[in-house]
């Protein structure tokens, strides 16, 4: 039997408030890079980042999130001033075309996040949870941001068929080992400054895992609702679902969807996805059975 809807407390975002525990949120994903690993990203391409983005504001997300480097397995890195280069054309245009739509920057680096915080980003998505440049979460507490810790290990990088992954880490327990690594890198967030309710842990899907041990990952991640922050997942056309079902990136839709509305049964406040329509539609079905208090959405406008 479903319990009732427990206020969870609210994270605002600009003029937006995301009531945690009342449905799933999603991200979209707008991409910069001309090396992404999913195939969208739109590189120097003032037209296609124009569709994008009219694509991105049509299926409504409730977060956009922009990243001008790939964080792919094996993915070389960008300098600082092209990485800022490559977002801000990007963030410049959402918030033209959509001042009240919070925007997410997907970056490693402090001076980036601090670049992107000035052109109005109120999220910072680090996939090194502040590690590999501890000043990120200075960044992120100085503007009052909110910050997004995601779990990461260095492992070896295999290439094949379906893309480059991640071979299996050393873990004495995976699930136990994530949700201590996810303790001390939410307390190292907040000792650096940014406030307790303004942070989520992202397991890290695809970073330092195998695809085999993603699985394991994602079918016992209800485990890290002991962490107490919101959980942001990000399982969209990932390796792993390309391991399983044989595929390329671009013909991940269906397992993409599977993996999310998982994702929600056990636990995922927000998805991080390419293909945010379908997300939606298939999120609006598993809320309907994991949270049926929170009721059925309104129509779209």
């Amino acid at each position: 039997m479903n319990e009732p809807a427990v206020d969870r407390g609210a994270l605002g975002l600009g003029s937006r408030v995301l009531a945690w525990g009342t449905r799933t949120f999603v991200m979209g994903v707008l991409n910069v890079t001309p090396d992404s690993f999913s195939g969208d990203g739109v590189a120097d391409d003032s037209e296609a980042l124009r569709a994008r983005i009219d694509a991105l504001l049509d299926a409504a997300p409730d977060v956009i999130d922009v990243g001008g480097e790939s964080t792919r397995p094996g993915a070389a890195g960008i300098s600082v001033d092209e990485e800022i280069r490559r977002v801000t054309p990007a963030l410049e245009a959402v918030r033209t075309r959509a001042p009240d739509m919070p925007l997410s920057i997907d970056t490693r680096k402090a001076d980036v996040a601090r670049a992107a915080l000035k052109l109005g980003a109120v999220m910072v998505n680090d996939v090194t949870g502040g590690t590999h440049d501890p000043k990120i979460l200075d960044a992120t507490a100085e503007a009052g941001a909110a910050f997004v810790v995601t779990h990461n290990r260095r492992g070896n990088v295999r290439r094949s068929e379906i893309g480059p992954h991640v071979e299996a880490v050393a873990y004495d327990d995976l699930v136990r080992d994530v949700c201590h690594d996810g303790e001390r890198l939410l307390e190292r967030a907040r000792r650096a400054g940014i406030p307790r309710d303004r942070l989520l842990f992202d397991p890290g899907f695809g970073f330092g895992k195998s695809p085999e041990q993603n699985l394991v990952l994602l079918r016992e991640m209800s485990a890290l609702k002991s962490l107490g922050a919101p959980l942001m997942v990000g399982v969209s056309r990932k390796s792993f679902v390309g391991f399983v079902l044989g595929l390329p990136a671009d013909q991940r839709l269906e397992g993409s969807l599977a993996a999310a509305v998982i994702a929600v049964a056990n636990g995922a406040d927000m998805v991080r996805v390419h293909d945010v329509p379908a997300t939606r539609r298939a999120l609006a079905m598993a809320d309907a059975i994991y949270r049926p208090d929170a009721g059925f959405p309104p129509p779209r406008e």
